[in-house]
């Protein structure tokens, strides 16, 4: 499949980042307290996984957050993952 993934939104009033795709929305939602935005779940529909996808969602909630100052939390499991590929953003993690 050559074709272009769509941009990732960021659809602030339901809490997440997503991509429209072919065969249904792939997201990373999150909620957002006090500076502290929790990565909650990630999910991509099954056609579309293992192409990066949930990586491009997760990478533009983490930009969010260092644009705003905010400190994440990983709850999603998928989460630490994408943070330890790409280690510029060990930062944002809160520390309990």
């Amino acid at each position: 499949m050559s074709q272009e993934t769509p941009p990732v939104t960021h659809d602030p009033e339901a809490g997440r980042f997503e991509i429209d795709l072919e065969a249904g929305t792939a997201f990373v939602d999150y909620e957002l307290e006090n500076g502290v935005m929790d990565l909650r779940s990630t999910f991509v529909p099954p056609p579309h996984r293992n192409r990066g996808i949930g990586q491009r969602v997760v990478v533009a909630a983490l930009d969010h957050a260092r644009a705003h100052g905010y400190r994440v939390i990983p709850t999603c499991p998928f989460v630490p993952g994408v943070i330890e590929r790409n280690p510029g953003y060990r930062d944002l993690v809160e520390q309990p």
